[in-house]
This record gives structure tokens, sequence and C-alpha cells, in this order.
């Protein structure tokens, strides 16, 4: 997908937030305290998940040359209760490309015969600076059978992981990049697993704590969240699915899952 490509479709599709801080982790610190006065409670711990791999690579661009439409995706990190910036923070974040495979890992895609050993795509860490702000450039992340659209997040402090987390995009953007754009078309299969089905969205996340807000700039979108943590809390291992997988809803009516405020049950 061309850059001029990408332009002409961010001009046409919109998910402003009213509530965002201004792209860029130096204005965003200048903005007010109203826009993330409810981002002090602590963010719900979720699963690592099978896919996650320390590479050991600090920085801000992690595409690597993979395609998709441009996604800017500032964090940061906080501590609970008090809204305290954490300096220095290490964070992870870790997803999927435009066709919903992860880099390090084999058995991968719909058919699960493709295999990314020994590649390190859509993988980084950044250090929180002054104001808590960890910064990453990277690209709309697709989805892979089983589960909605996400990104990996982790938390570290003093060595010890403090945060483990998954955050989600709003649906119906989600929805129309993966039937419009070619990067993310062409897929043999139907996404069948969307937010308000997902497993770990619905029971690690019910009340949509860790929900990116996503806005649209002149070439790419803008995805925050404030992650609040505990300093304090003791280490504990990372949350892993236990016993096999719930099967997810069906979703009966996708336009009410799609979109909020409709008055009627997607289910």
């Amino acid at each position: 997908m061309t850059h001029a490509t990408r332009r002409g479709f961010l001009g046409l599709a919109s998910a402003r937030a009213a509530s965002l801080l201004p792209a860029g982790p130096g204005r965003a610190a200048e903005a007010t305290a109203s826009a993330v006065d409810d981002s002090c409670i602590l963010t719900p711990q979720s699963e690592e998940g099978p896919y996650y791999l320390d590479p050991k690579l600090v920085r801000a661009d992690i595409t690597e040359g993979r395609p998709g439409v441009p996604l800017s995706l500032q964090l940061r990190v906080i501590e609970a209760g008090s809204c305290t910036p954490i300096a220095g923070a290490r964070v992870d974040i870790w997803h999927c490309d435009a066709h919903g495979l992860y880099s390090a890992f084999r058995d991968q895609g719909d058919g699960h015969n493709i295999d990314q050993t020994g590649k390190t795509f859509l993988r980084g860490t950044q250090l929180a600076d002054a104001a808590g702000w960890a910064a990453f450039s990277t690209i709309y992340p697709g989805w892979y059978a089983g589960r909605a659209t996400h990104v990996h997040f982790k938390v570290f402090l003093d060595e010890h992981t403090a945060l483990t987390g998954q955050t989600f995009f709003p649906e119906a953007l989600n929805e129309f990049i993966y039937n419009n754009v070619p990067d993310y078309t062409g897929r043999p299969k139907q996404r069948l697993v969307i937010n308000a089905n997902d497993r770990v969205a619905t029971q690690a996340d019910p009340d949509h704590r860790a929900y990116c807000a996503v806005k649209e700039e002149r070439d790419r979108y803008v995805a925050l969240l404030t992650l609040a943590v505990d300093r304090n809390a003791r280490p504990s291992a990372d949350i892993m699915p236990s016993g096999p997988p719930t099967r997810a809803p069906w979703i009966k009516d996708r336009l009410a899952a799609l979109v909020p405020g409709l008055r009627r049950s997607p289910f």
C-alpha cells in the first residue's frame, strides 16, 4: 500500500476521541488533567499469550518494513491512585502484522503453515520519559482466528513485571480497515471474534480500562493509553490461560456489536 494511498484512506476514515491527548509524548504531557482523570485506576492484568519474546531491541520504530496503516502507539506509565508518572519504566510491546502473523514463531497463519522464526518485526522496548511516556511507531495490527484486534504490552519496574496486558481498538475502525485497505484484505477466513465476544477482552477487562483511544492525523492514526500500575505490588507470575480456551459466543447481530449505543443485543 503506497504512502499516497494510505493518506487518502486516512482522510476518509475517522476514529476521533474527544479526550485524547495531543500527539507526541512531549505535547501530551502538557494536556489538561481532565483527559486522564479516569485513568488513575489500576490497569487490569491480562494474559501474556503464547507469542512473547524479548529480542532486546530498544527502539521506537518497530515496523521493519511490514506493510500496513501507520500507527503511533503512545503509552503513559503512572502510579495508580496518585497518577504520578513513573520515569524510566520499561515498556515492551508486541503485536501481529496486517495478516495476523507474529515474528519469531512458527505454525502461524490461516493454514498454520507459516514460519516466522528468527524475525523480530513489530516488537520493541522503550523507557518512559520524565512524564511517563513511551511511544512506538508501528502499523495498525491485523487479526488472527480466535482473537479480537489487540496489542500486547508489559511494564517492568526494578527488573520485575509490574503489568502484563493487552489493549483493544475501536471495532468500527477495525472493520473498515480490514474490509477496505489492501494490506489487510484477501483473507480466506471470516473474522468472527471481535471485542464483544473476545474472551480476554470480556473476562480480563470488562470495564474497558485497557481500550486505547484513537484519533486520525494526516498520515497516520495515533492510539493512546494510560497504564496505571502499583509500584509496591509484589512481583507475581504472568497471567497465562488455564485449561482449554473457552469458545467465543456467536455474534448474531454484527452491527450492534460494532456500533456503540445501538439498543439491541449482538448475541
